[in-house]
């Protein structure tokens, strides 16, 4: 059972907890940037550039975690 939890933070060089981390600090970004797109959608003067400012940011930290089998399903 606790191979499941190990697995694939294993799999990208990480502990459990450090996997735990940082895909919440992610998630955390992803759910702010939907959040802002939705007040745009409505209001376009509010949160012009935060959702694209996040996924930049997201971007660079993936990228620098230095993963590049992150990267091969993007060329798929």
């Amino acid at each position: 059972m606790l191979d499941a939890f190990n697995r694939h933070p294993s799999s990208v060089g990480e502990s459990y907890g450090e996997h735990l981390a940082q895909a919440s600090g992610f998630g955390v970004t992803m759910i702010t940037a939907g959040a802002a797109c939705l007040v745009h959608a409505i209001f376009p003067f509010w949160f012009e550039k935060t959702a694209s400012l996040c996924v930049q940011r997201l971007h660079a930290q993936m990228a620098a975690r230095g993963r590049p089998d992150a990267h091969k399903a993007l060329q798929a």
